[in-house]
This record gives C-alpha cells, structure tokens and sequence, in this order.
C-alpha cells in the first residue's frame, strides 16, 4: 500500500521562488533552453533551470533518512533515476560505504560533470526506458523530482520498471493542493509535463500497479 513521505519537502521549502517574475522573463523561450539539460539548465542563469548546481551537504539529511526509512544494510543495493550530478548518491557512499550504487540521469551534461567519488557509477539514460536490471535487483530504488517530466504513457512504463527492480521505491514529483499552488507551480516549472494532484498520482501508481511510498512537493 502506498504511503506518502515527507523526507525532500523541508529542502524544497528552503528556497524562496518570485513566481510572476518567472513566468513574465520569457518564460517559454527558458523552458526550450531547460528541457536540453545542458550547461544552461545546471550551472547558467536561475532563469534557465538551477543557476549554478553545486554541492554544499543538504543531501546528507535525506540519504539519513532513507537509510532510516527502509532499514537499509550496509551493503544495500541502490537506485537513483534522474541522478542528476550524483549529489545523493555522494551521501550514500559516505553513509554506507559497502554499498552498491548506481544512477542514471538523461542529462550528458550533468554526468560528464558529477561529483567526484561516483561518476564511475552514474550512465546517461532516460527514465522512460526499461531498466537493464534484474527483477528485484535493489534493495531500493529512488527517483527525485524527474518521473513529472515523462508524458503519462511514458510514466506508465517508468513505474512499471521500478516496481520491478526494486524491493523499495520512493519518488519525488511537483504536485498542488489548490489553485494557487497550481498557479505557482506552472509559472515556476520549466520541465514538467505532467500537472496533478495527489490523488492523481495516486491513481496513476494504482493503474501501473506501482507499491512502493512517494512524495509530493509544493509551491505555496
């Protein structure tokens, strides 16, 4: 049975968003820029994406907590879909240094310029393809705000695939409760392709038979 989870949200809530100044800075021309996952998307203008991807520890807090959540063992096989630079996966490394590790991100960019300690770990791919894995090959699998980027059908099979590699699975996906929250969230989101509320994840995960927790993050 799926249970919602709150171990991203204190993060997202730490950074303050101007959303009418977003969505009035050309915002359509951002988003073609931000959906190549280049150099502009990372490390360029916050108008584009991140404004500058670097790391500075705020990981170690949900690496902690997923450890403590699925009673990882020190040498628990993990997932990470959409690594981006590897930031999470630096944390498990550290936390559980048996541990085996691997990630994948669409982004070229992203994994050419990972974090050192895990870029031998990380492939590019995308999340809408099946997993080269076999089933129930981790001892959990995590993905942190990519799979809303996916079409529905493409999440369809995304879900599919990590229900069947993994024994636990934890996404992270945009999501709104009101009309303003559903406001800010489109003036905001750069990537998203996918806008809907909770329960509509949920029967999503129902439809693709996907059992594992999930989480869901808002712009209030």
């Amino acid at each position: 049975m799926n249970k919602t989870l709150s171990i991203v949200t204190p993060l997202h809530k730490r950074t303050k968003r101007e959303y009418i100044a977003r969505m009035n800075d050309d915002k359509i021309a951002c988003m073609k820029v931000a959906r190549e996952y280049g150099y502009d998307f990372w490390d360029g203008s916050r108008r584009h994406g991140y404004g500058g991807y670097k790391y500075d520890g705020r990981w170690s807090v949900v690496a902690e907590k997923l450890i403590e959540t699925y009673s990882l063992p020190d040498d628990a096989k993990i997932l990470d879909i959409g690594c981006g630079k590897g930031f999470l996966l630096y944390e498990f490394t550290k936390l559980l240094p048996k541990a085996q590790l691997a990630g994948f991100d669409i982004s070229e960019y992203a994994i050419e310029n990972a974090i050192d300690g895990v870029k031998p770990l990380l492939f590019q791919r995308s999340a809408e393809e099946e997993l080269p894995y076999e089933d129930k090959d981790f001892d959990l699998v995590i993905s942190i705000t990519t799979l809303h980027n996916l079409t529905i059908g493409k999440l369809d099979l995304a879900l599919r695939e990590m229900e069947r590699v993994g024994k636990n699975k934890y996404f992270v996906v945009e999501s709104f409760r009101t009309e303003r929250e559903l406001f800010n969230l489109q003036s905001w989101a750069l990537t998203c392709e996918i806008f809907l509320r909770p329960e509509g994840w949920a029967w999503l995960c129902e439809k693709a038979r996907y059992s594992g927790e999930y989480e869901f993050i808002y712009f209030e």
